[in-house]
């Protein structure tokens, strides 16, 4: 017998694009769906196609100078304009303008470019306007930025937040500008590291600094930079502290526990040791803290099924997870039905 001629011939499989049905992409996430049909599910960070509608947000602009930036930039190919870390890209103004991406003039000592964390006045301006609006539930900024959370510049920003009720997220990211990671030759490395690092910075300095105190009602969030990194910064920074506590005058408390009471995204939730997965969760407190984000429709996308198919979790803390937590912290409706609350048996009136 010729084992070449009776082995099964492999199929080809349709390869996936970008006209492919969204339902195939999600296929096998399908089975969680009728199980979580009486579940909320709150995804904290999902992103709509944004460059199929940029048209529509760009006629929205009201400066003018940036309106007409984003069209032209709009108008010479497919990617979206303003949608960058550094300033509008390829702003070239029809060769006007021929620094493009890279400005190389030499500059001044100690001179930025432009104003990082973008204009403070500004950003207090946008929370008050949107503060009470419909739809609106909270605030986030890019965490790759260089200026220092504590600057005081800042205050009357974070004091309008607190006073508007609406959480603060800090949403990580990378940048290869960052001379430490001009060291790293593969994505997988920065994406490993930077998206964690801005956030455990930033987190630092927030609790460090003192502004839980400050602020003790502002809520904050870390999106995107997974979990792993959490209990690293909460075991050092208490080490530190408790060593050094003068240099923190205004914490009443360990650093950690300040860091228990902000909140988490799962995504990219970091399974591959369950163990330490387990003790993450436990160290800040997933139960009440943690909020289920997928990141669709990036590469690394977690569906629901990611909290889920945890063995560790009770069905109310997956609940929590997946959206009361959310619900909670955003003040959203919950339908008695999707609140994890069984309805009280009906009375059957007697004969």
């Amino acid at each position: 017998m010729n084992i070449r001629e009776t082995a099964p011939r492999p199929t080809e499989l349709e390869k996936f694009s970008t006209r492919t049905d969204t339902r195939d992409y999600l296929a096998k996430a399908a089975p969680t769906k009728e199980k979580l049909k009486d579940w909320l599910v709150v995804d904290v960070d999902a992103h709509v196609n944004e460059t199929a509608f940029w048209s529509e947000v760009t006629d929205c602009i009201d400066n003018d100078v940036l309106r007409y930036i984003a069209e032209a930039f709009r108008d010479r190919g497919p990617a979206p304009g303003l949608l960058n870390a550094n300033g509008p890209l390829y702003q070239d103004v029809a060769g006007r303008i021929m620094h493009q991406q890279k400005l190389a003039e030499p500059t001044p000592p100690g001179l930025h470019r432009q104003v990082q964390f973008n204009d403070p006045d500004a950003c207090v301006e946008t929370v008050e306007r949107f503060a009470d609006a419909p739809g609106v539930v909270g605030f986030s900024v890019t965490s790759t930025r260089h200026k220092p959370v504590w600057h005081n510049s800042y205050m009357r920003l974070y004091a309008a937040l607190q006073e508007s009720g609406k959480p603060l997220g800090f949403h990580a990211g990378f940048t290869w500008a960052d001379p430490s990671f001009q060291q790293l030759n593969r994505f997988i490395g920065m994406h490993s590291l930077s998206f964690a690092h801005f956030n455990m910075v930033h987190m630092t300095n927030w609790v460090l600094n003192g502004l839980p105190e400050r602020f003790p009602k502002l809520k904050v969030i870390w999106i995107e930079s997974g979990l792993a990194w959490v209990p690293f910064v909460m075991q050092r920074l208490d080490s530190e502290y408790m060593m050094r506590t003068s240099e923190c005058p205004l914490l009443k408390r360990k650093p950690s526990e300040y860091i228990q009471e902000m909140y988490f995204t799962s995504q990219p939730l970091e399974r591959s040791n369950m163990k330490l997965t387990q003790a993450t969760f436990e160290a800040i407190r997933a139960d009440t803290q943690l909020l289920y984000a997928s990141d669709w429709p990036h590469w690394d996308f977690d569906a629901p099924s990611s909290i889920t198919k945890l063995p560790f979790l009770k069905e109310e803390a997956k609940r929590n997870i997946l959206g009361l937590n959310a619900a909670r912290l955003f003040e959203l409706d919950v339908p008695p039905a999707k609140s994890g609350v069984k309805a009280p048996p009906v009375a059957v009136p007697a004969e």
